[in-house]
């Protein structure tokens, strides 16, 4: 059989189309993909993509052609506009950033200006190019971050420079005076970055939890199934063949108590987040960095965060101890669990369409890829806005860490309080105990190390829209305590062998959970330290190194598969009577497995063949020789 010949081979330098787009950039060949019959690309800013063969062009004659092309002089100027304006291309601004820092005049001829335009073209990688609008009349690329964007522009410079000379840029009139050639080049970058950061909606990653049909099956669900774990597990018998559980009247599931009850603990817990205590953290969200890189947002801020959150969780404390002793009656909150999940329902509801309908105020570099698909109940579930903040208070960092979290823990001491009155004990069971102990170690944890949450997919990717909203105000309050809600009124007795085989599960889980973290925390923040030197890893095109030793050598995710043994030691104390107190382990599975496939699919889309050697190299996602 005869093997179909490759027109271009590794290594050679061509022109790529960028997908979607009428531009060509410079790539790199990687290699050939005979049975597909595509090429292995890579971009100048990291990006691997495979191409078809008409979709790449050669490299000398592709320049030949650019700078074929000019302008009469008369229509570059009839096309001038004044520095107020913002729609100018974003490779003119890096021009005029370029030139001013040299000092030097703006009267470039026409031919000038047009050769300078097609380097800036050949030289920078597409997400800094302006993609051609497809719906609207808006940029539609990304800018790269601030220090790649600095060197691109280094590279133009010298480009420029080489070919067409040293051009110097005079400062219009309206400028407000002359301002150092350094000042001015940072502003007008500055300005680039805004300027070339698209609208999120033009640039909306691939729809995930079953596109726009599946945002209207989850709003619908998640509520229902809320209700429906909450009704079923106050059955004398709540075993799953007596589904469904029988409705109660309608007056049973609002309280305005219970709505208040919500609304003062919601406020408490931003009193606590806004109070001068505790470090602040800077916090990089564009799309595509890590924390420890210290990358800004494509607007070139950088975000603070006050990460206090294991100060409230102790003031917490104290508040709800001093308000027992003076007599308040906290197994209010068992008697009144369905209206209390209601009222959360509401004011979820309330604050996801705020967020919704404030996102179109937004700026596009605050917007989230993810959330911008043009469709209004899929952008209401999945949040348009990455960051939304009222002045320094940023709405999705508090609701994700605040009041749901903590919330979690106060609920099941309550919880565990009318166990006692219930059963008539001076002290809760040894199931109640554990399933407290246990789940308010994981929180006092997440917020001990509250600044690790940072780097997480839900802060930087994920808009914030009802599906957080929901999740931080009602899924986790009101399901995670699934298990001592349970136990109220289904207590479950355990052997001291039981108690000590279930105690050292539960410490296996969190070890595997936190060495882990502490592990990848510490080569994020600093990869050169010489504590982790025994560490190997796997260098990307993005210049990342994917680490494949110590516990991240073992599975692609130790975390979760610490967070799995710790969620099997939580279910345990409840017994196998029923499954309803199994909901958090199987739901867990749920979550973490699908979690991966959006990780998976993501790296390989950001590291390309290195992500490939990494699979190879560490083969199973979270449970060794399992899965």
């Amino acid at each position: 059989m005869r093997m179909p010949s490759v027109k271009y081979q590794k290594g050679d330098k061509v022109m790529g189309r960028w997908p979607g787009s009428s531009l060509y950039y410079e790539v790199k060949v990687l290699g050939f993909d005979i049975t597909s019959q595509l090429y292995t690309v890579i971009y100048k800013d990291g990006t691997e993509l495979e191409l078809k063969e008409q979709d790449i062009k050669n490299f000398a004659g592709f320049q030949t052609r650019s700078r074929s092309r000019s302008r009469s002089p008369g229509r570059r100027r009839s096309r001038s506009r004044s520095p107020a304006r913002t729609t100018r291309r974003s490779s003119s601004r890096t021009a005029a950033a370029v030139a001013a820092a040299a000092g030097t005049d703006s009267s470039l001829s026409s031919s000038q200006d047009t050769r300078l335009k097609d380097a800036l073209e050949v030289r920078l990688g597409p997400l800094q190019q302006t993609m051609p609008a497809e719906n609207n009349s808006n940029n539609k690329h990304e800018k790269k971050e601030e220090n790649n964007t600095a060197n691109k522009v280094n590279e133009v410079e010298a480009e420029s420079e080489k070919n067409l000379g040293r051009y110097n840029l005079r400062r219009r009139k309206d400028d407000g005076g002359a301002k150092p050639a350094a000042v001015v080049a940072e502003q007008q970058e500055k300005e680039a970055v805004k300027e070339a950061a698209p609208p999120a909606s033009t640039l909306s990653t691939p729809l995930d939890f079953g596109g726009k049909i599946g945002a209207y099956f989850w709003l619908l669900f998640l509520p229902s199934w809320v209700l429906f774990l909450v009704l079923q597990v106050n059955l004398e018998d709540p075993s799953l063949f007596n589904f469904p559980p029988p409705l109660p009247p309608l007056e049973a599931f609002w309280d305005v108590q219970a709505l208040g009850f919500v609304i003062l603990w919601i406020l408490f817990q931003a009193l606590l987040y806004v109070l001068p205590v505790g470090k602040v953290c800077e916090k990089s969200c564009h799309l595509y960095t890590q924390l420890s890189e210290g990358m800004p947002l494509r607007s070139g801020e950088r975000l603070k965060y006050r990460t206090n959150g294991f100060f409230a969780i102790v003031v917490s404390a104290v508040a709800v101890a001093v308000a027992v002793h003076q007599g308040v009656d906290l197994t209010y909150i068992h008697s009144h669990f369905l209206q209390l999940a209601v009222a959360s329902l509401l004011v979820s509801v309330l604050l996801s369409v705020y967020l919704y309908v404030r996102s179109h105020n937004a700026a596009p570099e605050q917007q989230a890829l993810g959330g911008n698909s043009g469709n209004v109940v899929y952008d209401f579930f999945k949040g348009r806005e990455l960051n939304p903040r009222i002045k320094d208070f940023d709405l999705k960092f508090f609701c994700e860490m605040r009041p749901g979290l903590i919330g979690w823990c106060l609920i099941n001491f309550a919880l565990a309080l009318a166990e006692m009155k219930l059963h008539g004990l001076d002290a809760p069971s040894y199931s109640m105990i554990l399933v407290n102990v246990f789940q308010l170690l994981y929180v006092v944890d997440g917020l001990w190390n509250e600044e690790a949450i940072l780097t997480t997919m839900d802060l930087m990717h994920d808009g914030f829209g009802f599906m957080l909203a929901f999740g931080d105000l009602v899924w986790v309050p009101f399901t995670y305590t699934l298990q001592a809600y349970y136990l109220v009124s289904h207590p479950n007795s355990l052997s001291p062998l039981a108690v000590a085989t279930i105690v050292t599960l539960k410490l296996i889980g969190f070890y595997i959970f936190r060495k882990s973290n502490s592990e990848k925390n510490a080569f994020r923040r600093d990869p050169s330290d010489p504590k982790l030197s025994y560490l190997k890893t796997i260098p990307t095109a993005t210049g990342k190194s994917l680490l494949v030793s110590g516990w991240w050598g073992v599975v692609r995710h130790p975390n979760y598969l610490g967070d799995l043994i710790m969620a099997l030691a939580w279910s345990l104390p409840c017994g196998f009577s029923h499954l309803l107190p199994w909901y958090y382990m199987i739901y867990f599975i749920i979550l973490l497995v699908h979690r991966d496939s959006r990780d998976m699919s993501d790296c390989r889309r950001k590291y390309g063949s290195a992500w490939d050697e990494y699979c190879r190299t560490v083969r199973y996602r979270i449970i060794p020789r399992v899965y």
